[in-house]
């Protein structure tokens, strides 16, 4: 019985091996995509080609009777390697000229990841950091584009402080996680074009494609329009929107989550129910929000205060919060199960058809999470 076993292992491990040097064979080809992406100005990430590879590839799997939603998996992921080595290379450039980027906090993470992403497009980079500010006039004079990347916190200083010394066809724009209260501050500081820009990623990413960058107008939008194509180019996803609503999604996106974890991390440490011995206890579920709260824990506390408390309505929305997890608490207090019940179905109605979605959606993560680190 072992000898046929063997055989067979010793077949899959040269059919594993012609599956790398085919792998590697891809990766000589996606080097000729990146120069040629490069000479006809096509962006990293195509959605559309994207999304017909994925329709046709899933179509051919069914056809030699293979899953189409792992084909579909391994299909993504060698994109996704893909979009990292073109990312590693260089990208088209939005001009036909090279721009001037000023980096405004240029030493910190984000700042590094798009002054590394603009060079290699073609563009001169200046940066500008606490040190900086003697030689502030020199290095923003000349330049296309003002990117300000600094703390929350410290942005609206920084704002008046560069608009000073700029042109009025100067470009303005900042990094902010919040954008109605500073691009009002940009626009009123500054006479030339601004736009408010905010990246929904940190500066951990590998890559930038498919990332998205949500864009707040603010004036002379005209004059903001070669940097967009220029994010379009390096293959992140654009999202035009309203300063307000944008920042009414983040009180809740950024402010109560990172509250929320503060409150789980906090408690655990009450009871001293440390990460490494509740992993040996945690369904994938639970492991992925253990790791989602581990995350926050990971970086830096003055940050994520900065971004909590970033203004008052933020705070307002907190303090809302609070007050309706005590009232929710009431029912725990004197054990009623059927407010409990109710609170459920209403929070269920409410999600409505994303429920479903919701739950095919972890559901993949948590396959695939339990098949990585289970």
């Amino acid at each position: 019985m072992s000898q046929p076993l063997e055989e067979l292992r010793k077949k899959l491990d040269q059919i594993d091996e012609a599956v790398l040097r085919l792998l590697a064979e891809r990766q000589e080809v996606i080097g000729q995509v990146v120069q040629a992406k490069r000479q006809t100005k096509v962006p990293v990430y195509v959605a559309g080609r994207e999304q017909e590879k994925t329709d046709r590839f899933r179509t051919q799997a069914e056809e030699l009777g293979i899953d189409p939603d792992w084909a579909e998996d391994f299909l993504r992921m060698m994109m996704s390697a893909s979009r990292a080595n073109q990312s590693e290379a260089t990208f088209p450039s939005a001009t036909a000229e090279p721009k001037t980027w000023l980096i405004v906090g240029g030493e910190g993470g984000m700042g590094r990841l798009y002054a590394g992403l603009a060079r290699k497009s073609g563009h001169v980079v200046r940066t500008l950091d606490r040190n900086d500010w003697l030689r502030a006039k020199a290095l923003i004079e000349g330049a296309d584009v003002v990117l300000i990347t600094v703390p929350i916190n410290l942005t609206k200083d920084v704002i008046a402080r560069v608009a000073r010394f700029m042109s009025p066809e100067q470009l303005l724009c900042d990094f902010t996680s919040l954008k109605a209260d500073y691009v009002a501050a940009m626009t009123q500081a500054h006479a030339g074009p601004v736009v408010g820009l905010h990246p929904m990623h940190g500066p951990d990413v590998r890559q930038v494609s498919r990332q998205l960058m949500v864009v707040c107008e603010g004036r002379q939008p005209d004059a903001s329009e070669w940097l967009i194509r220029q994010f379009e180019l390096w293959g992140m996803r654009i999202k035009r929107a309203d300063a307000g609503i944008h920042d009414r999604a983040m009180h809740l996106v950024q402010g109560l989550r990172h509250f929320v974890a503060l409150l789980h991390a906090s408690f655990m440490n009450r009871l001293d129910l440390r990460p490494e011995d509740m992993l040996d206890y945690s369904s994938p579920i639970y492991r992925a929000e253990l790791m989602m709260t581990g995350r926050i824990f990971a970086q830096d506390a003055r940050l994520y205060a900065d971004i909590v408390f970033s203004d008052s309505e933020r705070r307002q929305l907190l303090t809302d919060f609070l007050a309706h997890h005590t009232q929710l608490s009431e029912m725990v207090q004197t054990g009623d199960k059927e407010k409990f019940i109710r609170e459920f179905e209403a929070a269920t109605d409410f999600f409505g058809e994303f429920g479903p979605q919701a739950l095919r959606e972890s559901g993949y993560l948590i396959n695939r999470l339990a098949d990585r680190f289970g």
